[in-house]
């Protein structure tokens, strides 16, 4: 049995949230061990957010340089997938290396090990034969990964999940997408716009199931203008593949493509992270946790795996409570913010509680007043990247009626508005508003547009600070912008 090697933190997983919490306690001079797997920064650098979004951002250009016809003459486009495979490679993944992450955390001051880690009883996480002891605490930030439906013939089968979707250096002539949901529409967009028969089979009723029906429709629109079939409400019985291509089996029907994408979903694998060794139950979808993050004394949670949300935007925002908490409790751990004499680290401590805490120290509660914050998640931001965008913020008209809120909704079409009609091309969109008619502020939104997810943001601070709708009304709304639809859809408010 190795002897424990005692240090202040130890951050399991070094996801987007997690490399986040273990670099900012190495620069506040804690002793932190950061312990990974995979790759340093997780699924958002290297198969998420950033090379998806250098895909959309390819396929976008070709979607405008067609509008060329409609807008400003002729315009002749071959798709090419050569320069995005590239740039995916040499510009966003480094070939999936992560040493420049690695590199990065070890420059803070942090202890990279690289491994699986698992709890081994209170404060204590075990990698391999090495056995680390937390002074402070445990972070665990190990993510999710692609949950894989329990379909027949499907596991035997070499299916695409995004990792395979996003490494992809040339493109099939044909693709099955199985999910309509955020990731599925925006890859399924992608690889339409550069010449790939798409076909997208989704269980529910409609694409965008957790989003307004209206975006659902808008979205779905879009998708069959750029040439995707989309089969809804079909369930998958099962799945076959002869060596060169699949077939999607369901009732009679049958749906072939020579490559097959699966993004039904994500989950965490609590199981492996030794939860039973501190009382905490493993056979939970995600790891429950409170407005700080903790999930038992002296362990907190963030990302993915508190199933908050898989957004980086969540991940980080976590990130920045468990920060602000662990120095919190490391202060009172030790008498005082400053008990062991060492200003240096402490100075440090301070500044990072400063800056997180002070945006949200109405909400805080416990330890210093103000000092640390805690989560809120009534303004949760959501986007999907496709042409329109998708943001939304908040609850949709179905959820606050089924809360019992006295709802009123607003809304407008985006190409009533004045920026909507000088776009022309691509243009399809709509501002949706859901009030709490009794405390006469907004609750949730939904901005779908070709700037959908930057018209959100104002939307989202209606939300976040309860802005009176009253006092929306009376905002100035510069013209001619996307955002301006905002104050008609204000005006629509019944």
């Amino acid at each position: 049995m190795a002897e424990p090697e005692l240090v202040d933190v130890v951050v399991v997983g070094l996801g987007v949230g997690g490399e986040e919490v273990a670099g900012r306690l190495a620069e506040a001079g804690l002793t932190v061990v950061g312990v990974e797997r995979d790759l340093v920064g997780g699924e958002c650098p290297y198969w998420g957010c950033i090379p998806s979004k250098m895909m959309i951002r390819a396929a976008n250009a070709l979607a405008e340089a067609h509008r060329v016809n409609e807008l400003a003459g002729t315009a002749e486009v071959r798709p090419d997938w050569a320069p995005v495979a590239k740039r995916i490679r040499e510009e966003a993944t480094d070939t999936w290396d992560d040493r420049a992450a690695v590199d990065r955390f070890v420059g803070k001051g942090g202890r990279f090990v690289r491994g699986s880690g698992r709890l081994d009883g209170p404060n204590r996480v075990r990698v391999g034969d090495q056995v680390f002891e937390a002074r402070y605490g445990i972070v665990l930030g190990t993510g999710t990964r692609p949950s894989v439906p329990p379909i027949d013939g499907l596991a035997d089968t070499p299916y695409w999940t995004n990792h395979q979707a996003i490494e992809v250096e040339e493109l099939p002539g044909s693709l099955l997408v199985l999910g309509g949901g955020a990731i599925g529409l925006e890859l399924a967009q992608v690889f339409a716009r550069f010449g790939v028969r798409v076909t997208v089979v989704e269980a529910a009723d409609r694409v965008l199931a957790v989003e307004e029906p209206e975006a659902s429709e808008v979205a779905a629109a879009a998708l069959r203008a750029d040439g995707v079939t989309i089969e809804t409400g079909v369930k998958a019985e099962r799945v076959s593949h002869d060596g060169s291509g699949f077939a999607v089996h369901a009732g009679e029907r049958r749906f072939t493509a020579d490559r097959l994408l699966v993004v039904t979903g994500r989950r965490a694998h609590l199981d492996e992270l030794g939860l039973d060794t501190v009382g905490v139950d493993a056979g939970q979808r995600y790891l429950p946790v409170d407005h700080r993050m903790h999930v038992t004394d002296g362990i907190w949670a963030v990302g993915d795996l508190t199933g908050e949300g898989a957004f980086t935007h969540i991940a980080m925002y976590q990130a920045a409570i468990v920060v602000a908490d662990v120095l919190d409790h490391m202060r009172r751990t030790r008498g005082g913010p400053d008990a062991s004499g060492t200003a240096s680290v402490m100075g440090g401590a301070a500044g990072v509680v400063s800056a997180v805490g002070g945006a949200m120290s109405a909400g805080s509660s416990g330890g210093a007043p103000g000092s640390v914050p805690v989560a809120d998640y009534r303004a949760l931001p959501r986007v999907t990247f496709t042409d329109p965008e998708v943001g939304a913020v908040g609850l949709t008209e179905r959820q606050a009626r089924e809360r019992g809120i006295n709802v009123q909704v607003g809304y407008t079409d985006l190409t009533a508005s004045t920026r909507g009609w000088i776009h022309k091309a691509g243009n399809a969109g709509f501002i949706k508003l859901v009030a709490d008619a009794d405390q006469g502020v907004l609750i949730g939104a939904t901005s779908v547009g070709p700037a959908g997810g930057e018209v959100l943001s104002a939307l989202v601070v209606a939300v976040h600070a309860a802005v009176p709708v009253s006092q929306l009304r009376h905002m100035i709304y510069a013209y001619p912008t996307f955002h301006r639809a905002i104050e008609e859809a204000l005006r629509s408010l019944k």
